[in-house]
């Protein structure tokens, strides 16, 4: 199991279980996070954007150009700003914080 823990915007903490090679966002959702995905996973949107805490930013893998081309749409984004979509869950990332970002695009209008 990997330990992620999910920031909100008032500084609450959730610490999630998840198993080896599940994406961050599928991850969130079911731990409740608001992350909307409304692409569900494409890569079509900015809904699912996480900012990654920068002492673990260098562990994941390269966003993208796609990805970054995403994440010029999101609001709120910073250098370490990634797609949970795009993170998938491995060992070498046991123990990884996301904060959710202060405002989001909600694309299905609910």
């Amino acid at each position: 199991m990997i330990r992620v823990r999910f920031v909100a915007t008032d500084g609450s903490v959730q610490a999630v279980d998840a198993p080896e090679g599940y994406a961050l966002l599928e991850v969130g959702q079911n731990a409740g996070q608001p992350l909307e995905g409304t692409c569900e996973g494409q890569m079509a949107c900015s809904t699912c954007h996480v900012i990654v805490a920068p002492e673990d930013f260098a562990r994941l893998t390269p966003a993208s150009e796609e990805e970054e081309d995403m994440l010029d749409l999101a609001l709120g984004a910073c250098r370490t700003s990634r797609l949970a979509c795009q993170i998938v869950l491995t060992p070498e990332l046991d123990g990884l914080t996301v904060r959710m970002p202060p405002g989001a695009r909600n694309m299905q209008g609910r």
